[in-house]
């Protein structure tokens, strides 16, 4: 049961009329980080709540706060659209209010909305149900929460440097305390799932002994630079392996064949079979493979390599450029020496 407190849980008053500021502040209704998306998740989390206690009445607490949330951001809505026409005339622009709704007002609030909120951003884009995760599992949705909140929060800040006007601001000012207890009191939710043994750090709790063993402990390196292994953090105190030259494990990922009656495109002997791509390194093309120590990059049709690098993605590098220089194709070996990625450069037009 739910009961309504024709109070604001806070006063949602604003010096003067903005329609534009109106609009702006859809964001914090309908947005995808918005209230109705805090308030929807967490009363579902709380409809779907196993546990009985504690952790069953701080979600519903919190979800009932939200709905007032909205209750707050619709009316101030509602009072910074105070005085917006309804109807326009040849000389609309000359109005302040509408010069105001042409430059940026949603027109949707005056036509749709009478003069008040939208459940919608501040483009006009309705909300979605899809924003809400709800998943059953508590370590999950605490930590989604905690996101959430740190979005709304994100965004509330944003908009509070783009008014001038006190009485919004002094809303705002609440729900940026309110968003920054939210954050906090869903951290701490999370340490206390874990002190009472209901959840462990991963989530969910499960399947670790069925779990591909090799790939548990590693990060990929696959950007430029080697900065994001000096993170000791995720790794050495993580027991966390930086992997800095992974190899694909897959083979190309080749659509099947289609039907016919789609008229697509393929090429007969590779999607249509499952075997590896027909073409072949041809003579002038450059390869880079790996000898057994290090990784080089030969020109087809020479017997020397062009040079050499200790890491794939260097000699990949010098690889691409010699490719470019001559304008002919790069394969790309894995390290067992199967073509794993295959790049074409045209000759440069003189």
């Amino acid at each position: 049961m739910f009961r309504h407190t024709k109070l604001l849980q806070f006063e949602a008053k604003p010096e003067k009329p903005d329609p534009v500021y109106a609009r702006k502040l859809q964001e914090l209704i309908g947005g995808a980080f918005g209230e109705m998306t805090v308030t929807m998740q967490y009363l579902f989390q709380g409809w779907n709540c196993r546990i009985e206690g504690k952790y069953k009445d701080l979600i519903m607490d919190t979800a009932t706060e939200e709905i007032g949330h909205v209750e707050m951001l619709a009316t101030m809505v509602a009072r910074l659209l105070e005085g917006a026409p309804a109807t326009a005339t040849a000389e609309a622009v000359k109005d302040p209010v509408m010069a105001a709704m042409i430059g940026g007002m949603d027109v949707q609030q005056a036509i749709v909305g009478g003069g008040g909120a939208l459940p919608a951003d501040s483009n006009g884009t309705p909300w979605n149900g899809k924003y809400i995760v709800a998943s059953g599992n508590l370590l999950a949705d605490f930590r989604a929460n905690a996101a959430a909140e740190a979005q709304g929060r994100l965004q509330t800040a944003r908009l509070y440097n783009m008014t001038d006007d006190p009485g919004v601001k002094a809303m705002l000012k609440f729900n940026l305390a309110r968003d920054t207890v939210h954050q906090k009191q869903w951290l701490a939710a999370i340490e206390e799932l874990e002190a009472d043994g209901l959840e462990g750090g991963i989530a969910p709790s499960a399947l670790f002994d069925e779990e591909d063993q090799t790939h548990n402990h590693t990060i990929w390196h696959l950007s430029d630079g080697p900065d994001g292994a000096k993170g000791t953090s995720w790794t050495t105190d993580a027991g966390i392996e930086y992997l800095m030259d992974p190899e694909p494990l897959g083979g190309p990922g080749t659509a099947p064949k289609p039907d016919p009656a789609l008229f697509g495109t393929y090429e007969t002997g590779s999607a249509e079979t499952g075997s590896e791509p027909t073409f072949e390194p041809a003579d002038g093309d450059v390869e880079t493979f790996h000898d057994g120590s290090v990784w080089k990059n030969k020109v087809v049709g020479n017997t020397r390599a062009s040079g050499s690098a200790e890491t794939k993605s260097d000699a990949v590098a010098e690889g691409r450029k010699l490719a470019i220089k001559r304008g002919t194709a790069h394969f790309i070996h894995t390290k067992d020496g199967r073509i794993g990625e295959r790049r074409t450069y045209p000759r440069a037009r003189s």
